[in-house]
């Protein structure tokens, strides 16, 4: 089997995302890709194995890179302030591209939501980095069946219902309320 360059799959993949942003996601195909990269179809199913399977790719991809925005995005001092940033973040991820992508892996979603727990646990362990940084919380409620990360996957798993049940903002003020009564010192306040 011949070798994949590396270099190619790239073109590829930014290929795909232009005709993604461009012509929509339904325009995202191997016979179109391979034209615009004057390589035979044949080149691409080196590659990729299926549309659906470039659309994996681009999700991926899309996500990682949105991570790393949200790295510098995220400018609030409180951790519960920096909660509502990264859920407004998010939703304007998912209300943009990454949902329209999300939405469209058909055959391959399962896979999909598999590499998606990769990026999540990266979240929840942005999520106690941004705890420890945060010197008004309480450092007396975390023991053996109350930790950190069990906390920043209950905050995780709660974010992604609300993000993907569209709640209102009400109901992220709630979380968020239910969290700050969780970790912070009430007469600090």
């Amino acid at each position: 089997m011949r070798r994949k360059d590396d270099t190619l799959r790239d073109t590829l993949l930014t290929l795909a995302r232009s005709i993604a942003d461009t012509d929509g996601i339904d325009a995202v195909n191997i016979r179109t890709i391979a034209q615009r990269a004057g390589i035979a179809t044949g080149t691409m199913y080196n590659y990729f194995s299926s549309k659906d399977e470039i659309l994996l790719a681009l999700t991926e991809e899309y996500w990682m890179q949105a991570l790393a925005e949200m790295r510098t995005a995220i400018t609030a001092n409180s951790f519960c302030e920096q909660l509502e940033e990264i859920f407004v973040f998010l939703k304007k991820q998912i209300d943009q591209s990454a949902g329209k992508l999300m939405n469209s892996l058909g055959s391959l979603e399962p896979l999909g939501q598999a590499r998606m727990a990769s990026l999540q646990s990266a979240l929840e362990s942005s999520l106690i980095q941004r705890m420890e940084q945060d010197s008004a919380i309480r450092e007396d409620i975390w023991n053996e069946q109350f930790t950190k990360p069990q906390f920043a996957r209950f905050i995780m798993r709660n974010m992604i219902l609300l993000l993907r049940t569209k709640a209102p903002m009400t109901d992220l003020c709630f979380f968020i309320a239910i969290v700050k009564n969780t970790i912070y010192d009430r007469k600090g306040e």
